[in-house]
């Protein structure tokens, strides 16, 4: 029987379409998920991500035991709050899961993960843990999570919450977080606008969710927040990269910190060796010049060759489709390519993703 976040109720209450994800009965969407995608470009909205799994690593040696596990370096956070985007890889230097991580004290960081990765994560955490020795690995089920987005979301938050949190909240630079009280606020999010995601006890969700509806932040289900995210140019875990990719070839060498030389850690042998020999392979954005729409799997014909979209939809911002693929490295240069939708080759432009930020494209 799947799982049921805190807010389920709530979101029965909200007339949501409810769907199996990651093992969670979710809302994929209230009613319309396009309506939902142009709410948190335009103004606000907010999502329920409590099925995200957030644990706290707690020690004397936790900042060592974390520059050993994770491809970006924590050496990089030095003032509490700071966040950090990283991969988790295996030894063969594939990703286990994409996550976030908050320095709060010198013996107390946070790591938020993926719901579909929990168990693997959790169990790969152990054990490294366990063999590293000095670290405390804890569990928040007692938490939830409300991610709040849009161009008018921390306005909104602010009428919902409290005045109070601009003082401390409002200051606050992208990628970092405060305690306020009970609540967690992290200036992250997975939608390319502006926002907050909110860290708080289970207990406390259903009143601040519906504290937030009643300022006027309406809720957003799954469907929009996968069409908001590949709009953002934002991996999905299982899709755009997994066990089987690399930070590398999934278009997140900028992750990967391979200095200082000295610092070891799980899966940097193999992405020595692959960057030494080429990357082979390469993630880009692709734009459909023909009519149809660009779906996960679909063949991407290049001059270098062929390969694959990993993620594709209608982006409704933009009023077109587009898709992240996975191409031969040499095809990265190139201009345009072929997509075979349905036995028909169609048209696409290869180039940069974003493809939105900000509620604004970012195409040339």
């Amino acid at each position: 029987m799947p799982h049921r976040t805190v807010l389920y109720d709530a979101h029965v209450a909200m007339g949501a379409k409810i769907v199996d994800f990651a093992g969670f009965d979710m809302p994929l969407h209230y009613g319309s998920q396009l309506e939902e995608h142009h709410q948190v470009r335009r103004d606000a909205g907010m999502f329920d991500v409590s099925h995200m799994a957030v644990t706290d690593l707690k020690g004397a040696s936790v900042r060592d035991f974390l520059r050993l596990l994770l491809a970006n370096d924590v050496a990089k956070l030095k003032t509490p709050g700071r966040a950090l985007y990283s991969c988790m890889l295996n030894k063969n230097g594939g990703v286990m899961d994409d996550l976030i991580v908050y320095y709060l004290t010198e013996q107390w960081f946070r790591v938020v993960s993926n719901a579909g990765t929990r168990e693997k994560d959790l169990s790969w955490i152990k054990a490294a843990a366990q063999q590293f020795g000095g670290v405390d690995v804890i569990e928040r089920a007692d938490l939830a999570m409300i991610a709040v987005q849009g161009p008018n979301a921390k306005e909104k938050v602010y009428a919902a919450l409290g005045e109070s949190l601009r003082q401390t909240a409002g200051t606050l630079k992208p990628f970092h977080a405060v305690t306020v009280g009970e609540l967690f606020i992290a200036t992250t999010g997975y939608t390319g606008e502006d926002g907050f995601e909110i860290i708080l006890p289970g207990k406390a969700a259903t009143f601040t969710w519906q504290m937030l509806h009643e300022a006027g932040v309406k809720p957003i289900g799954l469907g929009a927040r996968d069409t908001l995210r590949l709009e953002a140019g934002m991996n999905l875990y299982g899709s755009d990269m997994d066990e089987t990719t690399t930070p590398l070839e999934s278009g997140l060498a900028w992750t990967v910190a391979l200095e200082p030389a000295d610092r070891k850690f799980i899966g940097r042998e193999a992405l020595e060796k692959q960057k030494s020999a080429g990357v082979p392979r390469a993630l880009v954005g692709l734009v459909l010049e023909d009519k149809g729409v660009l779906r996960g799997h679909q063949k991407v014909v290049c001059a270098a060759g062929s390969g694959e979209i990993t993620s594709g939809s209608f982006a409704p911002t933009l009023e077109c489709s587009v898709a992240l693929a996975r191409v031969p490295a040499a095809a990265a240069k190139e201009a345009r390519c072929q997509v075979d939708v349905r036995g028909k080759l169609l048209n696409a432009r290869i180039v940069k993703y974003p493809f939105v930020r900000n509620g604004k494209s970012c195409l040339t």
